[in-house]
């Protein structure tokens, strides 16, 4: 399994649970829409009144994981950062990509969007004796 591997099989998954730190350390999770670009950056919405959006202002180390259908996930490190500019424009042209709906939200009060790059990824198929078990560090 490559790079290239890993961005279809995240890809396809059009949900992951993120989850980031609280100011008080308490770990804090979130089923979240995503969308995945080549170079497995990972782009989602939210409004600045959830819990994730000043957790991610403050510490931007989060962590995602995706897959649950079978035995294979992929657990995903990164660090986030909010969007703005001509940066903004680029990752919702691939977020509205995987979710088409995306430009219905952006009336919606607060709503902001995050790209989240990663550090280190495993990929694990349980499905295969004995299992496969990769990490990818960036």
């Amino acid at each position: 399994m490559k790079e290239g591997d890993l961005y279809r099989f995240i890809s396809q998954c059009k949900l992951g649970v993120l989850s980031s730190i609280a100011d008080s350390g308490a770990p804090q999770s979130a089923l979240v829409g995503v969308a995945t670009t080549e170079n497995l950056e990972i782009v989602f919405d939210t409004v600045k009144t959830s819990r994730k959006y000043p957790n991610l202002i403050a510490k931007p180390d989060c962590s995602f994981v995706f897959g649950w259908t079978g035995e294979q996930t992929v657990q995903y490190e990164g660090t986030a950062e909010e969007l703005t500019g001509e940066r903004l424009k680029h990752y919702q042209e691939v977020y509205f990509h995987f979710w088409p709906d995306g430009p219905t939200r952006l009336s919606w009060p607060g709503i902001v969007y995050f790209v989240v790059r990663p550090k280190w990824i495993r990929y694990s198929d349980f499905d295969k004796n004995p299992p496969l078990i990769l990490e990818f560090t960036f």
